[in-house]
C-alpha cells in the first residue's frame, strides 16, 4: 500500500478537482466575533460577507468573547479554527446553514422549536395586557353555529380543534 504510486494523470485530475471546488465553494479571507452582536463575521473571497450567531456554532456555546475573538482561518479559507477552544467548523457548511454534526444541528432544531411560541416583543406585550383588561384572550365562536363560546361536543367541534 505505501508503494503504490500515483500517476501523472491522478495527480492532474486531483488538481483539477481543487480548482473546481475553489470556483464554486465559498473560501474565507478573514474572520472576527463581533462583540456587539455576538456573532462572528466571516469575510469571503467574493467580496461579501457571512455572519452567524457565536452560539450556534458547535463548541463555541459559553465561550468567552476573548476566545471568540481568537477566531483564525485555515485550510486555504475553507476552516475556521479557534485554538483555545479545539474547535473547527467548515466555511461552506456554515454559508450553508450546517453549524456543527447531525447531533448538534437536531439539538439547534429542538432548542429553536421550544423557543418558538416564548418570543417576547413589545407588540406581543401590549396585546397580552390588552386582552387583560378586556378579560382574557376572546373566546372563538364555533363552526356549526357561530355561537361566540359555544361548547364544543362530537357533533360541533371548534376550528382550533
Amino acid at each position: 500500500m505505501g508503494n503504490e504510486l500515483i500517476s501523472d494523470r491522478e495527480i492532474e485530475a486531483a488538481l483539477e478537482r481543487g480548482r473546481a471546488a475553489d470556483a464554486a465553494e465559498p473560501r474565507a479571507v478573514g474572520a472576527h466575533y463581533d462583540r456587539a452582536a455576538a456573532r462572528v463575521v466571516v469575510e469571503l473571497a467574493n467580496g461579501t460577507q457571512f455572519a452567524f450567531p457565536a452560539l450556534m456554532g458547535e463548541g463555541l456555546r459559553g465561550a468567552t468573547p476573548a476566545q471568540l475573538a481568537a477566531v483564525e482561518v485555515l485550510a486555504g479559507g475553507r476552516a475556521l479554527r479557534w485554538n483555545a477552544l479545539d474547535v473547527d467548523l467548515g466555511v461552506a457548511p456554515l454559508v450553508a446553514g450546517i453549524f456543527g454534526t447531525r447531533a448538534w444541528m437536531d439539538e439547534l432544531r429542538r432548542e429553536l422549536a421550544r423557543s418558538g411560541g416564548r418570543t417576547a416583543s413589545p407588540a406581543k406585550a401590549r396585546a397580552a395586557r390588552e386582552n387583560g383588561r378586556k378579560g382574557g384572550r376572546p373566546r372563538k365562536a364555533t363552526r356549526a353555529t357561530g355561537e361566540v363560546g359555544a361548547a364544543a361536543t362530537p357533533d360541533r367541534r371548534t376550528r382550533a380543534e
